[in-house]
């Protein structure tokens, strides 16, 4: 069976993987947005902690933590997967309370989390946080480089036959796939047998792990501070309608948003819009995995969907401690405000901001002043730290809440919103498509993420 995959980040290359590995033939088009949510996002995998209220989000973020061991020793490579923990913190011990009592429910079902304790003095554990802190510690925590399990994710589809192209897909009426500005190459991806990527903007990339729905008494924050639910809605809403194709295409201009091949300022429909079916290169296939987060809905409007899948933009920090080893330091994750965590390399990420703003893939000033201030507040000894890289990233939400992973017609399928837990649950997202297009039975219960017919 013929598969081609739109989208190679962190959905669309498990998707292309477990399509190898059930011997279909798959193409892989990418179109190398700026701001793609995969390309370097801090990827913390703790999903015990968030949607306590929402069993149909915590089982597609726990499956896709649970699908990492595998990855781990089927791909038999180094990832940037580790289980270093998460340190929950709070200056009101009181305020643990609520998530340890939801951790203490889980774990029966979820014994992998591991233990979870009480800390009094977490500087211990990650030496630059305030003394004035108390934590829980939740071993079973992971952290994994969301660019490196792409490729490698990628590299194995590619070793059983996978091939990648770079360009801007859209899609006909009847489902079928065009190409524009396709370079003749692939999508830079280390070991792919050389093929050759487009330029990609420097910095671009994921916007990190960070939750908190604010809305569902999750730990960690997903939405811009102040948007209870009403105001949560109304501007969810509004960022979806602000995500339509003369919104993205005037977006290159503010953030420098246009996919490589696309001709800034097309429009829904037109030749050179994303919701153009003209001039492109077709790409034979028997089914369509849709998996180009933020850029989804433009994808799918020629088929007659309107899907309002909107960017949310994440802005966060690296910064290195010169001599300092950082690799196994927890992950810190305080309920509001900025998450902390080391990687090899002496480096330290902090982020990330929370911003409904568009199609705006940019570093702002104001971004950097609160990832900054609250970092500090929480770790205040990476006051000498160097400031090394800055990165931001449009994390896909899909308004109504849910994600979306479904058949939107017979031979196209989605998957996409996953906001922030998209290196959580991106995994078992992406394997779950590939099941669908193959027509076979999902490993899970689908009917929660199903999409509106067009």
């Amino acid at each position: 069976m013929r598969v081609v995959v739109i989208g190679s980040g962190i959905v669309g290359a498990s998707a292309a993987y477990y399509l190898t590995d059930r011997g279909a033939s798959v193409t892989v088009v990418d179109g190398g947005y700026q701001g793609e949510a995969t390309q370097a996002g801090a990827g913390i995998v703790c999903p015990w902690v968030d949607h306590p209220e929402d069993d149909d989000w915590y089982r597609l973020t726990r499956e896709g933590a649970r699908c990492y061991p595998g990855l781990v020793e089927a791909l038999g490579e180094d990832f940037g997967y580790a289980k270093v923990g998460a340190l929950l913190v709070s200056e009101d011990p009181a305020e643990l309370e609520p998530v340890h009592s939801l951790l203490r429910r889980r774990r029966a079902e979820a014994p992998e989390m591991g233990e979870v304790t009480e800390v009094a003095a977490p500087a211990e554990l990650f030496p630059p946080l305030s003394d004035t802190l108390s934590a829980l510690l939740v071993p079973g925590a992971a952290r994994v480089d969301g660019r490196s399990v792409r490729d490698a994710l990628l590299q194995a589809a590619v070793a059983r036959g996978a091939r990648l192209h770079a360009g801007t897909a859209t899609l006909t009426p009847d489902g079928q796939v065009l190409v524009h500005g396709a370079t003749g190459g692939g999508l830079g991806v280390p070991g792919t047998r050389g093929v050759a990527a487009g330029p990609r903007e420097h910095g671009a990339g994921g916007a990190g792990e960070e939750g908190r729905s604010g809305r569902d008494g999750s730990w960690r924050q997903a939405v811009p501070l102040g948007e209870a639910d009403g105001a949560g809605a109304a501007g969810a809403a509004g960022a979806a309608g602000a995500a339509s194709a003369g919104s993205v295409a005037a977006s290159g201009a503010d953030g420098g948003g246009a996919p490589r091949g696309r001709v800034a300022g097309g429009g829904a429909g037109g030749a050179d819009g994303m919701g153009g079916a003209g001039g492109g290169l077709p790409v034979e296939g028997d089914a369509v995995i849709v998996a180009a987060g933020a850029w989804t809905g433009e994808v799918c409007r020629a088929l007659g969907a309107e899907l309002p899948v909107f960017p949310r933009r994440g802005q966060i920090l690296h910064a290195t401690l010169e001599g300092v080893d950082t690799a196994w330091w927890p992950i810190v994750l305080p309920s509001v405000g900025p998450y902390l965590l080391g990687f090899p390399g002496s480096r330290v990420v902090i982020g990330a901001t929370v911003e409904d703003v568009g199609f705006a893939p940019r570093v702002t000033m104001g971004g950097l002043e609160e990832v900054l201030q609250a970092g500090l507040r929480v770790a205040p000894g990476l006051a000498g730290a160097t400031v090394a890289e800055t990165r931001v990233g449009l994390r896909p939400v899909y308004a109504p809440g849910k994600p979306l992973i479904g058949e939107l017609t017979s031979r196209v399928v989605v998957a996409t919103g996953l906001s922030a837990y998209g290196l959580t649950a991106g995994p078992f997202a992406g394997r779950i498509a590939a099941a669908l297009a193959l027509g076979e039975r999902p490993p899970i219960d689908v009917t929660a993420y199903a999409l509106p017919r067009p």
